[in-house]
């Protein structure tokens, strides 16, 4: 078998997907020289206010959208909050950083999101959030997420960075509900590079995010946005330099002109897969439908295999493949008791590539390496 650097191509596991009308608004800001933040975030966030249909604040990274919402809820040192452990390890960290405990919970192992039941066993009298996580771009049971929220007096706070272009019947993601928090980094359904938002109706935390993504600095996005700097001011909370960039938002706003492409190959591309592996004895695949939501990662369950072994033979292919994720309750910051449907299925994962770049010809190879693989 060939080695990967003997291989014509490589089928990468995900990359960023940019052209010329991105490098153009790039080069655009650099000729003005105000790279900092102004007038196209503020575009930016009117471009996505019109798409969801309701206020948005841009930050520079999905966790900082998950820090700046949680603190602009009041949740801080010894507050709990209830969220799967089988998540980016930034969803603990946006927790951990306002002083809460975030409390490891169960996966749904049909959908890899969280297991509303167990997080039910885990309420307290110090519990003030729930973080529902959108895995691969599902939903899971959402509804029933927000059921035990309201009976419960919890605020709900979606780590929706998966999922941004998605349907869940049939509303937008981040068009209803309390706060839900995207990541535009590199690889996500759209790019600024790095960049993240959080999107709410409930105008105090707006307020607090505008200001504490600007050092706190009391209502210098006003002045930002007109090109001017605040020199006389008053800070009354905790804030971080946690504000977008021009250069971010330039990328932002031509790369939502390309989302109904990005969205219509991205779930072209999964249901090649399911149609190809469906089939397959040693394969499980996630319960999503394809039809509404916008696949950020490709991810199946494998059975009676060894992953590893399956990962490295992918890879004398010319195939990348990744984990998502390692359970944070395993982690040594995060280290809880034991999640015995979360840590039986975290060996069983692996994740396909699929970014909007590949053809369906690609997915077909993958598929045929993939089981090929299983016979060995």
């Amino acid at each position: 078998m060939e080695s990967v650097g003997m291989m014509d191509k490589v089928i990468r596991l995900s990359k960023s997907v940019i052209g010329g009308a991105e490098k153009k608004a790039v080069m655009g800001v650099l000729d003005r020289e105000y790279l900092g933040m102004g007038k196209e975030v503020q575009e930016f966030e009117n471009v996505l206010h019109d798409f969801l249909g309701r206020p948005v604040v841009c930050v520079n990274t999905g966790t900082a959208a998950l820090h700046l919402a949680l603190q602009a809820l009041g949740i801080g040192l010894g507050d709990e909050v209830l969220v799967q452990s089988l998540t980016y390890v930034a969803s603990f960290q946006a927790i951990s950083a306002t002083g809460a405990i975030p409390v490891a919970c169960e996966i749904d192992p049909d959908t890899v999101t969280l297991d509303v039941n167990d997080a039910r066993k885990r309420l307290t009298e110090r519990t003030k959030a729930v973080m529902p996580v959108h895995y691969a771009g599902g939903m899971g049971g959402l509804d029933e997420i927000y059921e035990f929220a309201k009976d419960n007096g919890l605020r709900v706070i979606e780590d929706a960075c998966h999922a941004f272009g998605g349907y869940y019947n049939g509303k937008k993601v981040g068009s209803f509900g309390d706060i839900a928090c995207f990541s535009f980094d590199g690889i996500k359904n759209i790019t600024c590079g790095e960049g993240g938002a959080i999107v709410t109706e409930d105008e105090d935390v707006l307020r607090k995010v505008r200001d504490a993504r600007l050092l706190g600095v009391e209502k210098d996005t006003e002045k930002r946005y007109k090109g001017e700097r605040s020199w006389e001011f008053d800070v009354n909370n905790q804030g971080y330099r946690y504000h977008m960039s021009n250069i971010m938002a330039a990328i932002g706003i031509e790369q939502m002109k390309r989302l109904p492409e990005f969205s219509s190959q991205r779930r072209k591309l999964a249901k090649r897969y399911f149609k190809n592996l469906v089939s397959c004895n040693s394969i499980e695949l996630l319960n999503q439908d394809m039809e509404t939501i916008v696949p950020h990662i490709f991810v199946i369950k494998l059975k009676n295999v060894d992953r590893d072994k399956i990962r490295e033979q992918l890879l004398a292919s010319g195939i990348q493949t990744g984990v998502h994720y390692m359970p944070n309750h395993l982690l040594s910051f995060y280290h809880s008791s034991s999640l015995p449907v979360t840590e039986t299925l975290f060996p069983r994962l692996l994740t396909l590539p699929l970014h909007p770049d590949l053809e369906e010809d690609d997915i077909d190879y993958v598929c045929e390496e993939l089981i090929r693989c299983m016979d060995v």
